[in-house]
């Protein structure tokens, strides 16, 4: 049987935190949460399951999908293979909304390419009163993303709906979020990213930048008066991004990440008292 610093040591030539994860998969194995197995909460013995799902972590599996779970924002999500586990550095645009709109919250959301629904369901959890519309092309991602909002209970103030991008979508909306693929076509992915997660969701062409030029056109009649929208970059993107959304008549800024990388594009409407 597998005990924990046993684990730990058959993670460590593949995760990064292979403590982390040999924790995260005993707490799941043992259906209670880390804190509750770090605080000594259960003293019963190791489940037999237990080194499979280590052998898995081992074999290049990504932590998310073993669990069918990733803590998101303020939210906790269910993702699996077919969506991109969400990261992190998504949160960004996250802050940036939050900063933009201040006391007065966004009524309207649109998620473009929503995958497990991340950025559109905890935009609805930050803002209550709001509204929202995920778009994405694959019906998985969609069934997904339907599904979390259930399971968080705002699945009446968010809709899922099947397009390419914004092309069937004929609305304006005060937030405006995107994380569209952008790594380059031979781009060098960990190993868990590279053999698990959809290519579809990840590669853009030889620089990264297909599916920004795919966008970019016309994409203004999609933010409201006063109206924002935060597309996530890749590292190094950012002037050429905003260079293909530069003639949309927007105000143009950058958000950094924790790591200190511009993270996401900023595209600001005007309000109607502006000149």
């Amino acid at each position: 049987m597998v005990d924990l610093a046993r684990a730990t040591q058959r993670l460590a030539a593949t995760s990064d935190t292979p403590r982390l994860d040999a924790e995260l998969l005993l707490a799941f194995a043992l259906g209670i949460s880390r804190e509750d197995l770090l605080l000594g909460r259960h003293a019963g013995p190791i489940p037999a399951g237990y080194e499979s799902l280590v052998a898995r972590r081992a074999a290049g599996e990504p932590l998310a999908y073993i669990t069918g779970t990733r803590a998101f924002w303020t939210i906790d999500l269910h993702v699996a293979p077919g969506v991109l586990i969400p990261r992190p550095d998504s949160e960004t645009l996250i802050e940036a909304a939050v900063d933009h709109f201040g006391n007065i919250p966004p009524r309207r959301i649109l998620d473009l390419g929503t995958g497990s629904g991340a950025l559109l369901l905890a935009a609805l959890d930050q803002w209550p009163q709001a509204t929202g519309l995920g778009v994405d092309r694959s019906s998985i991602a969609l069934a997904i993303a339907a599904g979390n909002a259930a399971a968080l209970g705002i699945d009446d103030r968010a809709k899922f709906a099947a397009g390419d991008w914004a092309e069937t979508v004929d609305e304006a909306f005060d937030l405006v979020l995107c994380n569209p693929p952008y790594v380059e076509t031979d781009a060098g992915l960990a190993r868990d990213v590279a053999d698990h997660e959809p290519a579809s969701a990840l590669f853009a062409g030889p620089d990264g930048l297909d599916e920004y030029r795919r966008l970019a056109p016309g994409f203004g009649r999609l933010i409201a008066p006063g109206g924002l929208a935060a597309i996530e970059l890749g590292a190094g993107q950012f002037d050429r991004v905003a260079a293909l959304f530069a003639r949309q008549g927007l105000a143009i800024s950058q958000r950094r990440d924790l790591g200190g990388h511009i993270r996401c594009l900023l595209l600001a409407a005007a309000t109607p008292t502006e000149t």
